[in-house]
């Protein structure tokens, strides 16, 4: 009997449709004549999927009793018994109640499977195992329920269930998903848009992440070699030339072409280690930057055929397209080969294409690498001729002393031991200086006729000179290995302090100041500083500085070195080689960068401040043109008919002009305020005075301002207390409340609630108004802003504004969202006080 198979509908959050869909696939199969059962559906009282049950073989549940309630699971021995083609088992992650047969649903399935039985099941993503950190950062809500990613990953068939986040959320407010009492409180919660959207982005990934694993292992199991361009991915070869940056951005524009399109750089060096000195390791890091700001992928590969492990590598990540750039060999150095380019474009077969991009580099050689030898130090070299020279002269008289019995060959090996540990220590020179040394002794002491420089047998001769040359052979070889483990060292400290400082400045969290202060230590120097050319010829400003004393000028510098136009970076401590200039080089390279970067950023953050202050004036401008005088004319008005002696008017008529003036005074305080909050936002001077409060106190303050039968207020008193400043909170809540009883139909009231989410508290104010369209839910916050047909002379449109920014000033935030049914709702989410302030208890 064959393992069964199971196919998984994976939906982003509850409600998107995977029961639904499950249902509807069971019908189809009915339909094609297979038989299926019903092993466990949920329905949660959504009528739609109830109506889907109809028609379909419902096995009957499981009763069980727990701690006096009554419970129903599904029975896996009455499915067993049954024996149908197909299951339907929802909610994979769902956890049994104790006394079933398995603790997980998920086991209850794999028993089905392993009984021959096909199950077509569901899921939601946050109920992966490996994502439970991941959701309970979005969501704030940790998920008990969980099945193992694996069990998922080993599904034969998973389909995603999609559906936009507003859609789902208007799907909610229709009441198709929960009961009307819950649907608020859903909204307003798990159901908020940045949620959904951020776990629809997760669904999406883990469903695109197991397509191209079932492609690989698809694509392994049936041994296909050739590429399925299922989507554009283009391989640049990379030398580590110059043209590099050209092949990159050649690249990039072909990937643009289509959507979706890849790039993916490609360094090739052999096992030997041979073509990485012909590569260059400073165009190469800034090749890898361009080609990730670019947003490809970088990739180092060994091999020992440079076209063979370019072709493996393209075709193992399933790549179209290669880009390589036209040789830069001379033309007499194609009688060794065609090359790598002409090589890859013969091999590369119908299903990959081969680009050999012009650039400015053909032809002209690649230059012969300069042999960089390793630096030993002085105590190394004094102790290799020390070696060299005092073990062969102390080794001459302990074997003289030995006699004869000692022989002649093991007599030059042991004059080899020395010679070895010259050049293991000192290196070249050393060893062939006790070498030479050595024969000598050998050719006095050792050789018949002794104290001679003759040598009457022939072998002595051959033997001496053979001792010789091996001497000098394995000198070379141990120099040259132990200068290869030196230059190793060094390149790896270079590459770890080369990396360390392209991701941090990548990744923006390095100011000038903390590269200098890198750099400093790095090189052990006592100051470092970034110097910049003033208006003075002879003048130099600090534009940043590591250390103490850093240097005013380059004169005063022990190491200088000039960046660009202007800039030069100084450093004092002692003369740096020559060796650690290329590193150097990087960081005043990334230190101009930074510079740059920063003095970019404050002039497009003037800029900013520059046109909002001037969209800013052009708004106020409108507005006392029309806001201000409207109050001020009835003001004058009510004055002046007052003031006249031609009219007799009665005390009613004087109660209503005196009124019109008050009305018309209040106005222009509050509109006079709100100019004056918002100059304090704009120029920085508000200071808000964080302190804990209770927002059953401060909320009743903020509703003096709109009638009284216009808001229901529900604040609990049993609220953690919010850290604020309680007079900026009353005027933001007080500038909220008056808009929305403002655009609240007849006979609605306001609904204002607070409520406690982990960390935070949320104070929403509902209205049942025309609501806002989501483009202009961003757009009400701008000041002067005055959404739809608001008449003129109903405010400068600042009131949403000062509110949000008297929130965020406070550490909250402001938003707006739809009311389920119809409106507008007004979230404000306050930081909750420090664990140590504790709740009130209400009563």
């Amino acid at each position: 009997m064959g393992r069964g198979t199971l196919r998984i509908h994976l939906g982003s959050a509850p409600g998107v449709g995977k029961t639904y869909a499950m249902l509807s696939e069971g019908h189809r199969r009915l339909e094609r004549g297979t038989d299926v059962v019903v092993g466990f559906v949920e329905c949660h009282g959504r009528p739609r999927t109830e109506v889907m049950l109809h028609g379909l073989e419902q096995v009957p549940r499981r009763e069980l009793a727990y701690r006096g309630s009554s419970f129903t699971e599904m029975d896996v021995d009455a499915v067993l018994a049954r024996r149908p083609e197909v299951a339907l088992v929802d909610e994979l992650a769902h956890t049994n109640v104790p006394g079933s047969r398995n603790g997980k649903r998920w086991q209850d399935v794999e028993e089905l499977l392993a009984a021959g039985i096909d199950v077509i099941s569901t899921v939601n993503i946050q109920h992966l195992e490996s994502l439970g950190d991941v959701v309970e950062n979005i969501t704030g809500v940790r998920q008990r329920e969980t099945v193992p990613d694996e069990v998922v990953r080993r599904a034969d068939q998973i389909e995603l269930v999609d559906m936009s986040p507003q859609a789902l959320r208007r799907r909610m407010a229709h009441g198709n998903i929960y009961a009307p009492d819950r649907v608020d409180a859903a909204l307003s919660n798990y159901f908020r848009p940045g949620n959904l959207t951020a776990l629809r982005e997760l669904a999406l990934l883990w469903v695109a992440d197991r397509v191209d694993e079932y492609l690989r292992e698809y694509r392994s199991e049936h041994d296909i070699r050739t590429t399925w361009q299922a989507r554009e991915r283009i391989v640049v070869g990379l030398t580590g030339g110059p043209e590099g940056g050209t092949l990159i951005r050649r690249a990039k524009r072909l990937a643009t072409k289509g959507s979706g399109g890849e790039v993916m750089a490609v360094h090739v060096s052999r096992g030997d280690g041979l073509s990485a000195a012909a590569a260059s390791p400073k165009e190469l890091a800034v090749q890898r930057t361009l080609v990730e700001d670019l947003g490809g992928t970088y990739h180092h590969v060994i091999g020992d055929d440079v076209p063979t492990a370019l072709l493996e590598f393209a075709r193992g990540v399933n790549a179209t397209q290669i880009v390589l750039g036209s040789s830069r060999r001379r033309p007499w150095q194609y009688v060794l080969g065609p090359g790598v380019g002409a090589t890859v474009a013969r091999d590369s077969g119908a299903d990959l294409d081969v680009h050999i991009v012009t650039h400015d580099e053909v032809a002209k050689g690649r230059g012969l690498p300069v042999a960089r030898g390793a630096r030993l130090g002085r105590g190394r070299i004094v102790a290799g001729w020390l070696t060299g020279l005092a073990g062969p002269a102390l080794l001459t008289p302990l074997l003289l002393g030995a006699g004869g019995d000692f022989g002649f060959a093991n007599t030059v090996l042991a004059f080899l031991v020395a010679t070895v540990g010259a050049a293991l220590l000192g290196g070249m020179l050393p060893a062939l200086a006790s070498a030479a040394f050595g024969s000598l002794l050998l050719n006095y002491y050792f050789t018949e006729p002794t104290h001679t420089l003759t040598v009457d047998d022939p072998h002595n001769i051959v033997a001496i000179a053979v001792f010789f040359a091996v001497a000098a052979a394995v000198a070379s070889v141990v120099h040259l290995a132990a200068r290869r483990t030196d230059q190793a060292a060094r390149l790896q400290a270079e590459a770890q302090v080369m990396s360390f400082l392209a991701g941090t400045v990548l990744r923006g969290e390095t100011s000038v100041e903390a590269l200098l202060e890198q750099m400093r230590v790095t090189f052990s120097m006592d100051s470092a500083a970034l110097l910049e050319r003033g208006g003075d010829p002879d003048g130099w400003v600090c534009v940043g500085k590591a250390g103490e004393a850093p240097p005013r000028s380059p004169d005063e510098a022990d190491v200088d070195l000039p960046v660009g136009d202007g800039l030069t970076l100084t450093l004092t401590g002692r003369k740096l080689p020559a060796a650690d200039r290329r590193v150097l080089g990087a960081f005043a390279a990334q230190a101009a960068t930074v510079l740059d970067r920063q003095r970019l950023e404050a002039e497009a953050a003037e800029a900013r401040k520059l046109a909002e202050g001037n969209q800013i004036r052009t708004a106020l401008l409108a507005a006392v043109s029309h806001d201000l005088r409207t109050p001020l004319a009835a003001i004058k008005a009510s004055v002046s008919s007052l003031r006249s002696d031609d009219v007799e008017w009665s005390d009613e008529d004087e109660a209503e002009l005196l009124e019109s003036i008050e009305a018309g005074a209040d106005r222009l305080d509050a509109l006079i305020g709100n100019l004056l909050d918002m100059s304090r936002l704009q120029t920085g001077t508000l200071a808000p005075l964080l302190r804990p409060a209770a927002l059953d106190e401060v909320v009743p303050m903020a509703l003096a301002g709109v009638p009284e039968d216009s808001v229901v207020l529900d604040v609990p008193e049993s609220l953690p207390l919010v850290r604020v400043d309680p007079g900026l909170l009353e005027r933001a809540v007080a500038n909220v409340v008056e808009n929305a009883v403002k655009y609240s139909p007849a006979g609605e009231k306001v609904l204002v609630k607070a409520s406690a989410l982990a960390d935070r508290v949320e104070l929403r104010v509902l209205d049942q108004g025309p609501g806002v369209p989501d483009a202009g839910k961003d757009r009400i916050f701008e000041p002067f802003q005055r959404y739809g047909d608001a008449p003129r002379g109903a405010g400068v449109g600042l009131g949403l504004a000062v509110a949000r920014g008297f929130t965020e000033a406070m550490g909250g935030t402001l938003a707006a969202e739809d009311t389920p049914g119809g409106g507008l709702t007004m979230v404000l989410t306050l930081e909750a006080a420090d664990s140590d302030v504790p709740a009130r208890v209400a009563g």
